[in-house]
């Protein structure tokens, strides 16, 4: 088995590359030099953190501080996915549940089958997984339904005058939501080990594994990223398009 390590000079020196990434957006006037500092600032800090933490945790192995660390995972994704709502009358709770019933009904699959066994050092980086693209996924939603309510504002206004639902005033909106939110993920999946060859499959690879026998690893991770993005991007979706209208059924996202 290979053994990979990555000493301090090999990180300063991809380091630069980065430092390379700030320098073209000084030169560009890009705006992103803060950003980029930022984000390097922060990888740096959470990742020492959450390893120390993860240290403990697998050595513990305690299942409650598992789940407790699922949980974490969770309420940051779905902060995340919830800030990139733009409607005002936005909640919290509606992004959550879609991810943990999509990430919870995902992961209890593969724990039941046998695919991973509940212990932390499995259960933790794949729920980390599964949360971060179920956010990116009700994130594009969220975005898309946004700007279809106020491109169509006049459409669902006139649908609600003629007597429609709630529902069926928006049911438009609510497929083309659904759609932007699974698109990456199925494109990633059309392209997967054609173009990239994902972080399960190339860990694996890594560590020495024959990549026959990772390949069947990475089709596990691209089926239950597949159902965890369309579960979360679908019960996201239909919270989010009540929020939209007040209890009266009237358009109110302003």
């Amino acid at each position: 088995m290979t053994n990979v390590s990555v000493d301090n000079l090999s990180l300063v020196l991809i380091f630069t590359l980065v430092l390379v990434a700030m320098g073209i957006s000084q030169k560009e006037k890009l705006g992103l030099t803060k950003d980029i500092a930022m984000a390097v600032l922060r990888t740096v800090v959470q990742l020492i953190l959450v390893g120390y933490v993860l240290q403990f945790i697998f050595q513990v192995s305690n299942v409650f501080l598992s789940l407790a660390m699922v949980l974490v995972i969770l309420y940051n994704a779905s902060s995340q996915a919830n800030k990139r709502n733009p409607n005002p009358n936005k909640k919290q709770l509606y992004p959550f549940l879609a991810l943990l019933v999509s990430t919870g009904l995902t992961l209890g699959i593969l724990v039941a089958s046998g695919a991973i066994q509940f212990i932390p050092s499995q259960v933790i980086p794949i729920s980390g997984m599964l949360a971060s693209n179920a956010m990116a996924a009700v994130g594009l939603s969220y975005r898309s339904m946004h700007r279809l309510f106020t491109d169509n504002r006049q459409q669902v206004l006139e649908k609600l005058s003629l007597g429609a639902s709630v529902k069926l005033a928006s049911q438009d909106i609510l497929r083309e939501s659904i759609r932007t939110g699974m698109q990456p993920t199925i494109d990633s999946a059309k392209t997967v080990g054609l173009v990239s060859l994902p972080g399960m499959m190339s860990g694996l690879i890594f560590a020495g594994v024959d990549p026959v026998h990772a390949i069947r690893y990475q089709i596990m991770v691209m089926f239950m990223l597949l159902s965890a993005t369309s579960l979360a991007a679908v019960i996201a979706s239909y919270f989010a398009y009540r929020t939209y209208f007040t209890s009266k059924a009237q358009l109110d996202f302003e």
